[in-house]
């Protein structure tokens, strides 16, 4: 432990609340200063001294030093209210940050004056803020190498990082939705003041459906080993991008089981912030590079539902500045929401029927939503042909029979549990079949209702002169795995009953225009 006795602002603390320090210049005059963290101490240039608030700690900057000191508060994720839960937290906090930046953290501090002992703090080396990947990001300021080395480190940090039981516990549908209402909960006394309580319930009715369909996929995160001790609070503005290498400051120290998680919850949180800052694409370049530098695989639902997450933290961290008068920002907790909304409402997957009779061009519409999508594409015709012999031999029975009620009835058990089973995982899914009966539908809604997934209906249509002309010249290309005869697709648009809650898609005109269609009944355009 380091004795400060000469600090600067030691008889400040002793004499003034926490909540109210000051930067005391050569004149004796005092001006407020406030911030976030050391990457957002605009004015911190060479010696500088001065003192930054966020809503847990005060930060004094003096010569070549930064003093962390923490804020005598109480939420109700972390308790600073008595002296010796402060001083432990710093002890925790320079133990655990060391695992990054060991240069940077250089012990716990106490400040005292004379024999007095007035407050304990974390003392560190103080970086320049002009490399501060937040600044770098804000000023457009070319990072790419910068993240690559930002992604390594953070790849190295969960390679070597605790695992446990205890820690996987963390990472289950039911934990994640225990650290969700524990977040509602903080945030319930700003509801209606600092954002839109309707817009709210709604994210998280849907971020309990994503969890109740998704028990499998964080499971079988768990036993891949994706879960570890992580950082549990990267921001940019904790970054510092020098010419060794970055220092990762501030990992999250009061709540051990807050940090732990999966490792795509830590990339994740970096990746919400870039885009905050406004720079997208340079999330989407961070994860793709921590994904080659973890080898981590990284499903796109599990990203955009952490990043919602992350977005849903950053949302009680807003509201507390705006009470504590830090920020004077009003519109950046509904920001925040409807970041937080648009990526869970991303991360929700979804099984799109795309129906209608043979030669109605709902294979090419279906290949199609599948790309665009990112979804899983499974055909009646593809599980059809799968089931005959090969090896040159005939097909066994005729495409009548196996068209037929009791083989059609296989199929469509068959694709429903293959989407079932995608569907758990968080990947989207894309069925193309005739889906002619009210039943066959039926059968899918309740696979949507078990699952969570979001269910849409497309039915695609032509007339009956264009659906005859295509199953023709199918017939007569060969290699399709559709075996529908005329006559067999005569049967099954005759067959078909009727459909009011599927989107119809004119397929007659241009494949474009049914793309156009199709992706405004999906909400893509």
């Amino acid at each position: 432990m380091t004795s400060l006795p000469n600090l600067p602002f030691g008889p400040f603390v002793g004499r003034t609340p926490l909540g109210m320090l000051w930067h005391v210049d050569a004149s004796g005059s005092r001006s407020k200063r406030t911030g976030s963290a050391q990457g957002e101490t605009g004015a911190a240039r060479g010696g500088e001294a001065m003192a930054v608030e966020t809503h847990m700690s005060v930060l004094f900057f003096y010569g070549d030093h930064v003093l962390k000191v923490r804020r005598p508060v109480a939420y109700g994720f972390a308790d600073f209210s008595d002296p010796e839960r402060r001083r432990a937290d710093c002890d925790r906090e320079v133990e655990l940050n060391r695992r990054l930046s060991p240069d940077v953290y250089l012990g716990t501090a106490t400040v005292s004056l004379g024999d007095e002992v007035l407050e304990h703090g974390v003392l560190m080396r103080r970086l320049p803020a002009d490399r501060n990947l937040e600044r770098l990001v804000r000023r457009r300021e070319p990072v790419d190498t910068e993240l690559g080395e930002v992604a390594r480190a953070l790849a190295g940090l969960h390679e070597h990082a605790a695992r446990s039981a205890t820690i996987d516990a963390s990472a289950t549908a039911e934990a994640l939705w225990q650290r969700w209402q524990a977040t509602e909960e903080n945030l319930s006394r700003f509801v209606g003041s600092f954002f839109d309580g309707t817009a709210y319930r709604e994210l998280t009715a849907r971020v309990r459906r994503y969890l109740e369909g998704r028990r499998e996929l964080f499971d079988e995160r768990i036993q891949r080993g994706a879960v570890c001790d992580g950082h549990g609070d990267l921001q940019a503005s904790d970054i510092f991008c020098l010419v060794d290498g970055p220092r990762i400051l501030d990992c999250l120290e009061f709540d051990d089981e807050l940090r732990y998680g999966d490792v795509l919850a830590d990339a994740a949180f970096l990746a919400f912030d870039l885009e905050r800052l406004g720079a997208a694409e340079l999330a989407g370049a961070f994860l793709a590079e921590y994904g080659r530098q973890s080898g981590v695989e990284q499903p796109g639902s599990l990203v955009h539902f952490y990043v919602g997450t992350r977005a849903h933290v950053r949302l009680l961290v807003a509201c507390l500045r705006l009470e504590l008068g830090l920020d004077q920002d009003r519109s950046e907790p509904e920001r925040l929401l409807r970041l937080a909304s648009a990526h869970v409402d991303k991360a929700l997957p979804r099984m799109v029927l795309v129906g209608g009779p043979p030669g109605s061009g709902k294979t090419t519409l279906a290949e199609w939503l599948g790309q665009r999508l990112d979804a899983e594409v499974l055909s009646t015709d593809h599980l059809r042909a799968e089931g005959q012999p090969v090896g040159g031999r005939e097909p066994v029975g005729s495409p009548e029979d196996r068209y037929g009620a009791a083989a059609r009835a296989a199929v469509y058990d068959s694709m429903l549990e293959r989407a079932r089973a995608h569907l758990h995982k968080g990947r989207s899914v894309v069925l193309d079949a005739t889906w002619q009966t009210v039943t066959l539908r039926r059968m899918a809604a309740a696979v949507a209702r078990d699952t969570s997934a979001e269910q849409v209906e497309l039915r695609c249509d032509a007339p009956r002169a264009h659906r005859r002309a295509r199953v023709v010249a199918r017939l007569q290309r060969g290699g399709a795995e559709s075996e529908a005869t005329v006559e067999v697709a005569e049967r099954l648009a005759a067959e078909e009953e009727p459909w009011p809650t599927a989107t119809l898609v004119d397929t007659s005109g241009t494949v474009e225009e049914a793309r156009r269609a199709a992706a405004r009944a999906l909400g893509l355009v």
